[in-house]
């Protein structure tokens, strides 16, 4: 019988590919960032009369909170923080109902996701942190 020094582990390596997924896509999330930045100069030193101006604006809070949720998974040993997401899904579904706000019943509709991320936030925060193992 043969015997591996040093066995490689599937985990392992699907944590490596997960890790390094992370850090390509933190990285364009930093260049499409940045160019939303040069996007708000460009608005602001010209004087544009920008319509979007507020959409883009939740567009950069999403590309924020998403770059912030995966710096938050490397310092917290690769773990992903619920309120994160429902951070992102308010912000989302916030940016939603200014894109798109034509239609009355899709708009309440919105509203009420919006209501039931709150909350659920609340429910989370409301709850101990300490919990039984199993």
């Amino acid at each position: 019988m043969i015997k591996m020094s040093n066995p490689i582990s599937i985990p392992k390596v699907f944590q490596l590919f997960l890790n390094v997924s992370l850090i390509l896509l933190c990285v364009l999330l930093c260049i499409l960032l940045l160019k939303e930045l040069y996007h708000f100069g460009m608005v602001t030193l010209l004087n544009k009369n920008e319509l979007h101006l507020l959409e883009d604006i939740l567009l950069f809070f999403l590309y924020f909170e998403f770059i912030s949720m995966i710096v938050k998974y490397f310092r917290d040993n690769y773990h992903f923080p619920l309120r994160y997401f429902i951070y992102i899904g308010i912000t989302a579904m916030t940016r939603l109902i200014i894109i798109d706000h034509t239609d009355p019943i899709s708009t309440l509709v919105y509203a009420i996701v919006i209501l039931i991320l709150i909350l659920g936030y609340f429910i989370i925060n409301y709850t101990p942190l300490s919990r039984p193992k199993y």
